[in-house]
């Protein structure tokens, strides 16, 4: 089963099967979708005996490393990419969100496949399709138009991917055909228990330390339709919990009924805090985090904004209060 045949993947094919060294990557501060899609596509490249290899910026995220292969991926800011030809960039919403020097991809041509509706565009290939559920799902799609079935490992990748884009098969993109490529990943090898007992299951206490300091935070405003809740550096100092743990928490206060915004601030470096969005009740975040310089979906996406905590809550308050403007609160 191909999620979406009347995608065109013969460009990239192309450039896979002539490359002599590929090297895959993904975002800063990855996560479970760029870290899963980059196993899978490693590990099905070197079944056909392509040469491949896989750097990212910043390290795998602990929810990540029972993955097979996790190990093998780099980490750094200046790979050595000497006798790289083709680099995929992958979940990537912008070529900056990939933490290295322009001149690095000099001389390389840079595949970006990416399912967020911001993106632009900026690699020499692209597949942007912000219909696919997660990058991982792309995948899944772009395995079987390299002519290759499923091997275990990338099954697991592609699964553990899928698993956490879509906030466990709870968001707007799953359907049927989501829950049938589940179905063949899990006959490839993926073991549905294995993945939650890593991901959801194997928390660290600090990061319930942190959450129960978090959930101290949380306010409702206008009217109840938008809550907000943040960290700031020294909860995470006290907890000895880092950004990490942080994962998921907005899916917490997204819970609340009648919520059709929700705001989570944390702490990036310096000044600069990272601010994400979800959207409820055919609230569209990924436009408000737009208008702050941000991108990502309809109902999830972030930007960074700098300041003092007060100044972040300020400029988005502004923001997130005027998409209610003129709308009733009883509807």
């Amino acid at each position: 089963m191909i999620l979406f045949p009347e995608q065109d993947w013969s460009a990239i094919v192309a450039q896979l099967k002539a490359s002599k060294h590929v090297m895959l990557t993904t975002h800063c501060n990855s996560d479970a979708d760029g870290i899963g899609s980059e196993l899978a596509l490693f590990h099905t490249l070197e079944n056909m005996g392509i040469q491949v290899s896989m750097f990212n910026r910043d390290v795998v995220p602990r929810i990540c490393k029972y993955l097979t292969g996790s190990d093998l991926i780099q980490v750094g800011d200046n790979p050595d990419v000497s006798t790289v030809d083709t680099v995929v960039a992958l979940d990537a919403g912008a070529q900056s969100r990939l933490g290295f020097a322009d001149e690095m991809f000099a001389g390389k041509t840079l595949i970006n496949i990416d399912h967020h509706a911001s993106n632009p565009d900026y690699g020499d290939i692209n597949v942007v399709n912000s219909d696919y559920c997660a990058t991982g799902a792309m995948m899944f799609d772009l395995i079987q138009h390299l002519g290759q079935s499923l091997c275990k490992a990338s099954a697991e990748g592609i699964y553990a991917a899928v698993l956490t884009d879509t906030a466990s098969f709870h968001l707007d993109r799953v359907n049927a055909d989501v829950h049938r490529m589940t179905a063949d990943l899990i006959e490839a090898g993926a073991e549905p228990s294995v993945a939650a007992e890593a991901i959801y299951n194997s928390q660290p206490l600090a990061r319930l330390e942190l959450l129960t300091l978090a959930l101290q935070t949380l306010s409702m405003e206008d009217d109840g339709r938008s809550a907000w809740m943040h960290v700031t550096q020294a909860m995470l100092d006290d907890t000895g919990a880092d950004n990490e743990d942080t994962e998921g928490f907005i899916d917490v206060s997204r819970t609340i009924e009648g919520v059709e915004i929700v705001v989570f601030i944390r702490p990036e470096h310096g000044n600069r805090w990272k601010v994400s969005f979800r959207g409820k009740a055919g609230r569209d975040v990924g436009a408000v985090a737009a208008s702050l310089g941000g991108g990502g979906h309809k109902y999830a996406a972030g930007c960074a904004v700098s300041g003092s905590l007060e100044d972040v809550y300020a400029k988005v308050r502004q923001v997130v209060g005027a998409v209610f403007v003129g709308t009733d609160s009883s509807t």
